[in-house]
C-alpha cells in the first residue's frame, strides 16, 4: 500500500519559534519514513493549498531543516485567511479535498491559533463527508497565549522574554535622563483581548520599586483618573514612570483606545497605536515629556533573545503532532501540560480541536493586582518559567545571526486553477 504524504501549513502571525515546530514535525516524519511519505508544506498557508502551491520539503537538506529550529519568521509563508462555514464555503473545502486526493495527502497539520484550530477541525469533518478522510492535527502557536486547555502557547515565552528585557533596558535609559528630559516611557505590546504579553512586562520588576510602574491590561477597563494618579505618583517617587500597555486596552465606553475602524482578514479590529494615545493622555494632563515605542513585529521576530523553554516546547509540539498522526488520531491538537511550578516541569498532552477552536483564554483576575495596574505573585509563578533559559542562534563572522532561507521548490500542479 502506498504511503500517505503529509501536508503542513503555517497560519496567522508568525512567532520567533514557529519554524522550530516545523523542524520538529519534519524531522520526526523523516525518522518514520517507513510509515510516512513526503512532507509537503502549503506556500503561504491555506491559500497556497487552495492554489495547489505545495512545497516539497524533501528537497531541503537535513542541515537546512535543522536550522529552522533557530530561524524566525514563517519559512513556508503564512497568511490571514479564514475558511467560513461549510455551507458558505463548500467549494473551498471541496477544493482542499481535491488537492489532498491529487497529492495523496493522508495527514494535514495546521500550525496556528484558535481560528486555525477551527479550520483543521472543519477539514477533518468535510473529509469524512466527501469520502476522503484525512487525519487533521492542529498544532498550537500564538504569541498572544490565548488558546484554551494548553498551559501556554509556543511563541509566547520568547515574546514575553523580549517584552521583559525591552522594558528593563528602556527604563534604564529613561531613568538616566529623567531629571532633565523624558519622564514617561510607554511600551505597546500585542494582545487584542488577552493581556498575557502586557503581564510579561511585569517580570522586569525584581525589586519593589523596579519598572514597569504601570501595566494596562485589555481585561481591565481603563480608569483614566486612577491611571494618571498612578503615573504622577511614580514620577514623584522615582523621577520617571515606565508603562507597558496592551494594544487592546479599552475606555469606559468599552471601545478600543486604538481602534482604527479597519478589520483584518479574520474580521478582527485592526489595532495598533495605543502607545501614543496613552502617552498623549499623560502629557496633556500632567505636562510630562514622553517617549513611546510599539514593539509590533520586532517582538514576534526576535529569535536572538528566544526563551529556551519556548524553543523546546515549540519543537515538541511539531514532534508530537506526527506521533498523534501515527497513532491514528484526528481532530486533535498536542498541548503543553504543566505538572509542577517549582521545579518547573511540563509534558505533552492532547486536546480536541472542537474544544480549542475559536476560543480565547483571558488573564485570570487573580493574575492582576487589585488596583488593575500590576501582576500578582500567582501571575509571576506562572509566567517566569516560560521565559527561562537562552537558546541563541549561531552567528556568522560578520556578527549577525545565521538564519536559513529554504529553497521552497513547488510540486508540479495536477489540477486546474481555482478562484479563491
Amino acid at each position: 500500500m502506498q504511503k500517505k504524504n503529509l501536508l503542513y501549513a503555517q497560519s496567522g502571525g508568525v512567532t520567533p519559534v514557529i519554524n522550530a515546530t516545523a523542524c520538529g514535525l519534519i524531522e520526526t516524519a523523516r525518522q518514520n519514513n517507513d510509515k510516512l511519505g513526503k512532507v509537503y508544506a502549503g506556500k503561504d498557508g491555506i491559500i497556497g493549498i487552495l492554489n495547489e502551491e505545495l512545497i516539497d520539503t524533501s528537497k531541503e537538506s537535513k542541515a537546512d531543516i535543522a536550522a529552522l529550529r533557530h530561524t524566525p519568521g514563517g519559512a513556508f509563508g503564512s497568511c490571514r485567511f479564514k475558511l467560513k462555514g461549510m455551507d458558505e464555503s463548500r467549494a473551498q473545502y471541496e477544493r482542499l479535498i481535491e488537492v489532498f486526493k491529487a497529492h495523496n495527502i493522508g495527514y494535514f497539520f495546521y500550525n496556528g491559533g484558535g481560528d486555525s484550530a477551527d479550520t483543521a477541525h472543519k477539514v477533518s469533518q468535510i473529509g469524512q463527508k466527501l469520502g476522503f478522510p484525512v487525519q487533521c492535527i492542529g498544532v498550537p502557536k500564538t504569541i498572544d497565549n490565548d488558546l484554551p486547555i494548553t498551559d501556554n502557547c509556543p511563541g509566547f515565552g520568547s515574546v514575553a522574554k523580549y517584552v521583559a528585557v525591552s522594558i528593563t533596558e528602556a527604563s534604564l535609559d529613561v531613568e538616566s535622563m529623567s531629571s532633565s528630559s523624558t519622564k514617561v516611557f510607554v511600551l505597546e505590546v500585542m494582545g487584542r483581548h488577552a493581556g498575557w504579553l502586557a503581564a510579561a512586562g511585569g517580570l522586569a520588576r525584581r525589586e519593589k520599586d523596579d519598572p514597569p510602574h504601570v501595566i494596562l491590561f485589555p481585561e481591565i477597563i481603563l480608569d483614566e483618573e486612577a491611571f494618571l494618579s498612578k503615573v504622577e505618583r511614580a514620577v514623584n517617587t522615582h523621577g520617571y514612570c515606565s508603562i507597558v500597555v496592551s494594544e487592546g486596552v479599552k475606555n469606559q465606553q468599552g471601545q478600543f483606545l486604538a481602534d482604527s475602524g479597519l478589520r483584518d482578514a479574520f474580521g478582527h479590529a485592526q489595532l495598533g497605536g495605543v502607545a501614543p494615545v496613552v502617552a498623549g493622555m499623560v502629557t496633556n494632563a500632567l505636562g510630562y515629556k514622553h517617549h513611546w515605542a510599539v514593539s509590533d513585529y520586532l517582538q514576534r521576530s526576535a529569535r536572538h533573545v528566544a526563551s529556551k523553554t519556548d524553543v523546546e516546547q515549540a519543537y515538541a509540539m511539531g514532534k508530537a503532532a506526527v506521533q498523534l498522526a501515527l497513532q491514528g488520531k484526528s481532530g486533535v491538537m498536542p498541548i503543553v501540560v504543566r505538572t509542577s511550578d517549582q521545579p518547573y516541569r511540563w509534558e505533552v498532552g492532547e486536546a480536541s480541536l472542537a474544544k480549542v477552536a475559536n476560543q480565547e483564554k483571558m488573564m485570570p483576575r487573580s493574575f492582576i493586582s487589585k488596583d488593575g495596574f500590576d501582576i500578582t505573585a500567582a501571575a509571576r509563578r506562572y509566567l517566569e518559567p516560560l521565559i527561562r533559559g537562552e537558546d541563541y542562534p549561531p552567528y556568522d563572522r560578520h556578527g549577525l545571526p545565521k538564519y536559513v532561507r529554504l529553497q521552497n521548490i513547488l510540486v508540479k500542479k495536477k489540477l486546474p486553477g481555482f478562484e479563491i
